[in-house]
């Protein structure tokens, strides 16, 4: 059932979407959904939940990727991950933009008001592997910095992959990762500027 939601809600948006339809596509009568579900919004909820957890996960592509490397040594393998992320979760990122557009954002705001605090933690929880430790400026929190890459990143592949525009920068992915990097580890300003 949460399967059949994810394909409907994901491609022709919530409000296009009735239980009856989930039902259908399913393959169960909409009596069965209804016994497992209070109502269609409590699937969508479930939905976006299950990318929250996958997002939490230490297997989570991006997650290994930071996990695995020297940061910012590894901004290369975080655009990589961000990728292979977005690939696998593209319905879920795309119900990111139902709910945005159907909802005013009001199943995903909690989520996002408390990634600085989870990014925080995170990075605490993993400073060893990371290695993150005296290579920034002392004013830059390696939170704010390790949170930068991975929204920089993942949005630049979500317009790639759920908005189905590529070279949105006007190159190929790999160019515009190395370049994001390098951004991210160097500025945009010449030295002196």
């Amino acid at each position: 059932m949460l399967d059949a939601a994810l394909a409907l809600f994901s491609h022709q948006g919530y409000r296009a979407t009735s239980m009856r339809d989930i039902a259908a596509r399913a393959g169960v009568s909409t009596g069965n959904v209804y016994h497992h579900f209070k109502d269609k919004e409590a699937i969508f909820r479930e939905l976006l939940d299950q990318y929250w957890r996958a997002i939490a996960d230490p297997d989570f592509p991006i997650n290994r990727a930071l996990m695995t490397g020297s940061f910012p040594e590894n901004l290369e393998a975080i655009g990589h991950a961000a990728r292979e992320s977005v690939a696998l979760w593209r319905p879920h990122v795309a119900l990111i933009y139902v709910d945005v557009v159907e909802f005013e954002g009001s199943h995903i705001r909690k989520f996002y008001s408390e990634m600085a605090s989870r990014f925080e933690m995170f990075v605490a929880a993993h400073k060893d592997e990371m290695k993150v430790e005296g290579k920034l400026r002392p004013e830059i929190s390696p939170a704010s910095a390790v949170m930068l890459a991975f929204r920089t990143f993942l949005q630049y592949f979500a317009v790639e992959i759920v908005f189905g525009v590529p070279d949105h920068f006007g190159k190929n992915s790999e160019e515009v990762v190395g370049e994001i990097a390098h951004i991210l580890r160097h500025g945009i300003l010449k030295p002196g500027a």
